[in-house]
Formats: structure tokens, sequence, C-alpha cells
């Protein structure tokens, strides 16, 4: 959701503010804005929209100043105008906000009757007039931080500056991520290292409640309680070299043509290639004794979460529970003592999955989670995290990430089932084998994207679409759903196969494209026969098999797409890469905003 960056620097802050502006559009936002001290004074620039406006009004009236705040805003209280664009500010504090904070409205009340005039909608007005009066009682900037922090309640990370206070920034974090990054006589603030990756990689992360006092020369961290605390400078990885579109017209393109060689560097890491055995970093848990597993994710990353499940139960035979993150953390169910919580999330942000990972905690599980970025809130909060390393995701729809995640719970089922004895080693080494192909079975499918974007003029034209998958099938068939219903905004479901006689199958007509996963293997028989029910039904039969799946169900597809012939173990990780490739060229037919749609955000840091 909203970014944050802050800059202490000795040339003018605002180019720089909106150039890590730009690194942080994958979050979704829908205004922006910068603030400076241009001399002892706040100046601002806010507009709502992309951020060409925003650079549009800078080229108008450029600002001034080398400390300054930027933000790009995803609106939760209040629309999305210029007006309710961040940064808010008084004559004597400027602030950008992201989270909730869930006690403005008695803040509001409060301050009103103390004589402080709001001007938006926002809840984080909230906090600048707090601050505002405050200072006005004559407390310094730190001590009138302290006080404010105290009385909010809710989410946020806080940008703050203050009117004749130069090279000095506050910032503060309570669960929604914050990251101080140090210079050679200059100090950054950050949503995340992503945003600060060309300006330094020396980054220090803020624990809940903390907060950081920013200047020249350095930072000074304090606890919830105000007292000093030390915080870790890290290197990360990211470099402004990581995040360009190169030749692609897209980010999601770019990360679509990115699945091979992550899905490789990933099998790389978690397979022996000489024994054909999983490899797992050192575990502060024995593996053997596991009695049950409970993951938790949201969106694409719980769709692996599902396809994991289903490998687990059936090969390592542990029991496995999924639920999405936002569902767990309410439903409080019982977690017996001793057990392994799987977390998934692109960002390591997800305020749902954070918080499930939390309650996870509270019922004695041990925790592992399954990440994109290791220096993030759930990887500090994790007893160990297995590192999906598919590089920057910039795209709002995940793509390279999601693969990642089925290849990182494919090699980790298979440790499992090593660690129980469910399955023989020589079966184990099959079974890896069939990992290893995938790269270069993926390879060829996207060499083949042609007969994808043919398809796409197909789907483009319907109202309505039905994905079928059957067992570990059926969560790319939900992932084919969402990201034809993210990115082109046309209506789509998924259903495990053989519940569509069961209430689904009333939806089917001539006009209805009804799109099935489905290999060869144990379960295409059974998905072959519901086929043959939506075909007997006017269903546009579109099918994603293999030449021999294909060739059965050449009398009833209307379409197919024919993919590599791989083992059903791995085929559900190769058949995900050309739905999300359907999804691409559907919504370049609409002429949506593919990297950025609508009313999303790529991290979604508030619940």
């Amino acid at each position: 959701m909203c970014g944050i960056v802050g800059v202490i620097g000795s040339v003018p802050a605002a180019p720089l503010l909106l150039d890590a502006l730009r690194r942080l559009e994958y979050r979704g936002y829908d205004s922006a804005g910068i603030a400076t001290l241009v001399g002892e004074t706040i100046t601002r620039r806010r507009a709502e929209g992309k951020l060409f406006n925003l650079a549009n009004a800078l080229a108008e009236n450029p600002l001034a100043g080398t400390t300054g705040i930027g933000h790009t805003r995803w609106a939760t209280h209040g629309a999305p105008t210029e007006i309710n664009a961040h940064p808010h500010g008084t004559a004597r504090v400027a602030v950008v906000h992201n989270g909730i904070i869930e006690n403005h409205a008695a803040l509001r009340r409060e301050l009103e009757a103390l004589g402080q005039h709001f001007e938006t909608e926002t809840d984080t007005e909230t906090v600048v007039q707090l601050l505002d009066y405050l200072l006005g009682q004559g407390l310094s900037p730190e001590q009138a931080a302290a006080k404010t922090f105290a009385r909010l309640e809710g989410a946020y990370a806080l940008a703050i500056i203050f009117a004749g206070h130069q090279n000095f920034i506050i910032g503060a974090q309570h669960g929604a991520p914050l990251a101080v990054g140090f210079g050679e006589s200059e100090m950054f603030l950050g949503s995340d290292a992503l945003a600060l990756a060309p300006l330094t990689q020396q980054i220090a992360y803020l624990q809940d409640g903390d907060w950081a006092v920013l200047t020249r020369h350095g930072a000074s961290f304090f606890g919830r309680d105000g007292a000093a605390v030390t915080r870790d400078i890290k290197l990360t990885k990211f470099t402004g070299a990581s995040i360009g579109k190169g030749n692609f017209r897209h980010f999601m393109e770019k990360e679509l043509h990115e699945h091979p060689v992550v899905i490789g560097d990933v099998l790389h890491r978690m397979i022996d290639a000489g024994t054909r055995m999983p490899v797992l970093p050192r575990l502060p848990f024995d593996l053997a004794t596991i009695p049950s597993i409970t993951i938790s994710a949201c969106g694409s990353a719980f769709y692996a979460g599902l396809a994991g499940k289903f490998w687990l139960e059936s090969l390592a035979r542990i029991p496995t529970d999924a639920d999405v993150a936002s569902e767990l953390r309410y439903r409080e169910p019982p977690l017996r003592a001793g057990g392994l919580g799987i977390l998934l999330s692109q960002s390591g942000e997800t305020a749902d999955t954070l918080a499930a990972l939390k309650y996870m905690r509270g019922e004695r599980q041990h925790i592992l989670s399954i990440l994109n970025v290791p220096e993030s809130s759930i990887a500090r909060a994790s007893d160990v995290i297995l590192e999906t390393i598919a590089g920057p995701e910039i795209s709002v729809a995940s793509t390279k990430a999601f693969t990642a995640q089925l290849t990182v719970l494919a090699a980790f089922t298979l440790a499992v089932a090593r660690a129980q004895k469910t399955l023989p080693e020589s079966k184990i080494a099959e079974l890896t084998t069939a990992l290893l192909q995938i790269p270069a079975a993926a390879a060829e499918v996207l060499q083949n994207e042609n007969s994808v974007r043919n398809l796409a003029a197909r789907i483009a034209q319907a109202r309505d679409v039905l994905y079928l998958g059957r067992g570990a099938c059926f969560p790319i068939a939900l992932e084919g759903a969402l990201k034809l219903k993210e990115i082109s905004y046309i209506h789509a479901e998924a259903y495990a196969a053989g519940e569509m006689k069961h209430g689904p199958i009333a939806l089917i007509d001539k006009s209805v494209p009804v799109i099935a996963i489905c290999p060869s293997g144990p379960l295409f028989e059974k998905t072959a026969s519901n086929l043959q029910e939506a075909a007997a039904r006017g269903g546009q039969i579109i099918v994603f098999s293999d030449q021999d799946g294909a060739a059965k169900l050449q009398n009833i597809a209307a379409e197919t797409i024919v993919l590599p012939k791989i083992h059903a173990f791995a085929a559900p990780i190769l058949h995900a890469i050309p739905v999300q490739m359907l999804a691409y060229h559907v919504a370049l037919l609409k002429g949506t905003d593919v990297d950025q749609p609508r009313n999303l955000a790529k991290s979604v840091t508030v619940e």
C-alpha cells in the first residue's frame, strides 16, 4: 500500500524523493505528494492520480530544499483527491503516513475542541494536528513526537519534518514497516529497501513501537517506552539496476519471462543435483516430529499454499490445514502444540499474514515463512525462512513470485516426506528430477507465447469465464481466475472440477469459456469427464494440457494450449505460467493498466 520516503541530503531533495516514489509505484496508489524545508518553511506539492501529475506540478513550481518527505497514497479515509493527498501539514509540521489511525475520530473531536482546524477527511491529519498542538505548547519536536505516538491506536509508519529544523526527520513504526537508510553525511527513510536502492544499501529496520530521529550525521532509535535502543545496520541486496523494465512493455511481461530463471534459482538452492535430494537450511525444529502443519497467506500466495497442502498431505502424509490469513486470525483455530506454521508472502509485510503468524506463535507453533524479501517484518518474526529469491516483483499482479512459492513448497514437501519416511528415497529422487525439468519446460512455454496471445482474443470478448482444475491444479485454476479479474476486469471464477455439477454448471452456455487446467496424469480422466458435461451444455472448452491430454480432448476442445509433457507432480508449477500469460494478453487487448490495476495495491500493509 502507501509508500513513504524521506531524505536528508546535500543536493535538492525533490528529485530524489520523486525518483524513490517511482520505485514504490508497485505498492499501489491514487495520489502522491512531496514536502521539503525551503529555508525555515515547509513547502508542499501534491497531486491526485499518477506520479506524472506530481512530476508536472514540480516542473511548473519546483521545490528547493535538501530535507524532505514524499508519499504515494492509497485512499482509506477520504477520497483520492489533492486535498487528501499526503504530506499533510501545518505551518509547524508535515507528515506522511502509511496505515490506519483507529482512534482518529476521538482524537479529532478532542483537537477540534482545543481549537485545531482540520482541512481534510483523513485519519492522518489527526497526527498532524496533535503534533501541531503540542508544538504550540512549547514542546520540542522529540517531545511532541513521543507524546503523539503514545496517543495513537492502530497501524502506522510515519515520517515527519518540522519547520525551522533543517537536516532533521522523525520516523516511527507500529504495525507498518519502515526502514532507515545510512549514507555519507546523508540519511534516508523508506517503506522498504527497494525505495532506497540507488541511494544506499545500508539499512536498519525499525521494530514495532520504535521511533527514530534522523540527522545528517546518523540516527538515534527509541523503543515504545522512549528509552534509547540499538538497531542493527544490514546490507540489502537491492540495487537501483534491479528494477528496470528492460526491453519489455510492462513489468508484468518482464516478470513473466523471468519464470524459468527464478524457478531454476530456487531449485538450485533447494535440491542437490548430484544426490537428487532436497536441501534445507538448518532448522530449529525436527521435521520428523512435526505433528501437523498450518498454512496461511493472502491472494496468490494462499493459492500456492493450497497446492502445498495437497502435496504435503498426499506425499508427506502429514495433516495440513490452509486458510486465508484474514480468516485464520479471527477464526482462532486450536493448533496442536509443536506444529508448524507456514506463512507465505511476496513482500513479507502483508498485515493479515503477519497477524496470522502472531496468532500461530501464541499457539506454540514453530514458524517457517516463504518470502521474497528476507529483510521483511515476517522474516524477522519467523524461526526460519525459505527465500523465493525471485528478485523485485514490481507489477501488482504476482507472477514469478507465485511459481517461486510453488517451487519452494514442492521441494519442502519432499524434505518433509524424507524426514517423516513416507516416501522411499528412490521416489523422492524421481520427483526432484521432475522438478529439475521445469525451467527448460517453462522456457519452451514462453517460446510458444503466440498460441496464448491468439487465445486471448477469444477470452477478451467474454463477460464471464470459468476455470476448472483438480488436485494441485485446482489452485492453478484459482490463480488463473484471479489474474484475469485483477488485470482485465473480466468476471472469472474457479472451481474444483468435480464441484461443477453441484451448481456452477447452471452458468454454462455457448457464451461462457470454460478453461481447464488438465495435464495428463492420475486425475486426467476425472477432469475430462467433467469437461464432457460442460461441452454437452454448449460451453467453450479451452484446455491447458500436454500433447497426450490435448489429443484425448480434441473432440470437445474449442482451443487447446499444448504444454511440454512433465511429471504430474511438477505440472501445476508449469501450468501456472500460461494462465498468467493469458490474463496479461487479455488485459493488453482490453487496454487496462497492466502493472497497476485499479483499486489494487502490491503490498497490503493494513487490515
